[in-house]
């Protein structure tokens, strides 16, 4: 059990790691999204980038606020005679 659980702490931390990056470059999507030309003939869509990101980030975030237990799972009746 020593090295599964060491594999599963080291992944918390790096899916830990990256859903602080996706916070950053969430903040630097918003700034440039400010600083954008609004005269541009073709505009980059940052609205879609922000929606994108907060979407993986959700996923990230689910995962590691995930019960780290298994579920309970109901005992067997085990006697199946009448």
């Amino acid at each position: 059990a020593g090295p599964a659980r060491a594999d599963a702490d080291a992944e918390r931390e790096s899916l830990a790691r990256i859903a602080q990056e996706l916070q950053r470059l969430q903040s630097q999507v918003a700034q440039a999204a400010t600083t954008a030309d609004s005269s541009a003939r073709v505009k980059f869509r940052y609205d879609w980038l922000e929606k994108d990101l907060e979407l993986v980030l959700r996923g990230v975030t689910d995962h590691l606020d995930a019960p780290r237990q298994p579920r309970p799972v109901p005992p067997l009746a085990g006697d199946y005679r009448r």
